[in-house]
């Protein structure tokens, strides 16, 4: 299956959603790129749209190979793939640094894409975690892991493309993952789609006004 934009694969990925309409959803999106996965759904839904800030932690000499994965939050939470620690020996410092990197880079863009708002509550609800496409799945797993603690109804990871084996790992954590097309052998995310435009920090911070006006919905 090949998408045309992340715009029609969110339209797609919507209509596989709609069972969850009823339930007070909410939408979250991995930036950049699973912003205009959320918006399609959330708009589908009725549902309102925010994000939930997760950074990759690369191997060394390999950084779009991930070791694991740091998530916001009262308590960051650190997720590692230890299959990929363990074969490329990496060292526990190496992790620590990193770690402290990429929670700067969290910090920064919780300041400019959210504003000083807090995230939407998730608490009793059905959470929907969207991005446009999975790889590996260490971002996303240590999404759910933390939203899990926030008690919602359920977590429910929608994606338009992902390896089989990665999908079926994520059954074990999510409650329910829902993915449009799980195509072996699995090259890149991009691959996927006519048109893969890196999204900047304003496309970000425009699609959440768009959907949710300035000051948010909860």
């Amino acid at each position: 299956m090949i998408f045309r934009d992340r715009a029609e694969a969110g339209q797609l990925l919507a209509t596989n959603l709609e069972k969850f309409r009823g339930e007070d959803p909410v939408i979250l999106a991995l930036p950049r790129g699973g912003l205009p996965i959320g918006y399609e759904v959330a708009k589908a839904l009725d549902a309102p749209l925010d994000i939930v800030l997760v950074r990759k932690i690369g191997t060394p000499g390999s950084p779009e190979l991930a070791a694991g994965a740091i998530v916001d939050g009262e308590k960051p939470e650190l997720i590692l793939n230890k299959d990929v620690v363990k074969l490329y020996n990496i060292p526990d410092k190496y992790i620590e640094d990193r770690k402290k990197q990429q929670l700067k880079e969290i910090e920064r863009r919780r300041e400019l894409y959210l504003a000083g708002r807090p995230p939407l509550k998730v608490e009793g609800r059905s959470v929907i975690i969207v991005d446009d496409g999975i790889a590996t799945g260490s971002t996303i797993r240590a999404a759910v892991h933390a939203l899990k603690h926030k008690k919602p109804k359920r977590v429910v990871v929608a994606v338009p493309v992902a390896p089989p084996d990665t999908a079926k790992k994520l059954e074990e954590e999510a409650d329910e993952v829902i993915c449009l097309d799980m195509p072996s052998p699995f090259l890149s995310i991009s691959a996927f789609y006519q048109d893969f435009t890196q999204l900047t920090d304003e496309d970000v911070v425009d699609t959440l006004k768009e959907k949710n006006g300035a000051a948010g919905e909860n």
